[in-house]
């Protein structure tokens, strides 16, 4: 069994992937672990100038510590249209340094509404940099487009799904559910490959 190490202490990204690799998970060949397991690890600051930077940043730190063994990290988040781009790598700390979720989407649609705008549209995304027991990066990024309600909806996810609608839908992924974004969602799009790239490595 190979081990591979998450550079996450999200509780929901950390769930979210334990779902995405659960085929892996389940046949044996792989055991998934977090920096959360670490009874010591500073993580360093993600002041990365993007996605990739970030990741690269959390994955780096952890590979640091677990070196011989796969290790990727993962940064994600939400770019509006009609803000410029916004929150963009800011998602997580958009209403502050230690923002709760429902802090973060209450922010984005007061922001939506201080000049009202008739394009909502928006685009999750997410990259993944993983290293390989050689020390060799992999980079893979997943976007789901989509466009922001006007108020929060659902109970299910995390982040900011209580307002994101995928495209062709009415509700948004708090509301579709677990294994609808789990099916469509930039994360997925992102691990795809990484798990095409696993298997090879596994021999799966």
């Amino acid at each position: 069994m190979q081990e591979i190490w998450f550079a996450s202490s999200n509780n929901g990204k950390i769930n979210e992937m334990k779902m995405l690799l659960n085929r892996l998970i389940g046949s044996g060949a792989l055991e998934l672990h977090s920096q959360a397991e670490l009874p010591v690890f500073s993580q360093p600051p993600e002041n990365g100038d993007s996605f990739v930077a970030n990741a690269r940043i959390k994955a780096r730190a952890l590979k640091a510590v677990k070196p011989g063994t796969w290790v990727f990290g993962e940064d994600s988040g939400l770019a509006v249209e009609g803000l410029n781009g916004l929150p963009g790598i800011h998602s997580a700390r958009y209403a502050g340094p230690k923002a709760q979720d429902m802090e973060n989407v209450a922010k984005l649609l007061k922001m939506m509404t201080l000049k009202p705008m008739s394009n909502r549209n928006a685009a999750f995304v997410s990259v993944i940099v993983a290293f390989d027991p050689q020390g060799q990066e992999h980079v893979f990024e997943g976007r789901l487009e989509g466009e922001i309600s006007k108020n929060a909806r659902g109970a299910q996810g995390f982040g900011y799904d209580p307002v994101f609608v995928p495209p062709g839908e009415t509700k948004t992924l708090a509301e579709l559910g677990l294994a609808f974004k789990n099916k469509v969602s930039h994360r997925a799009k992102a691990t795809a490959p990484f798990i095409e790239l696993l298997e090879k490595s596994l021999s799966v």
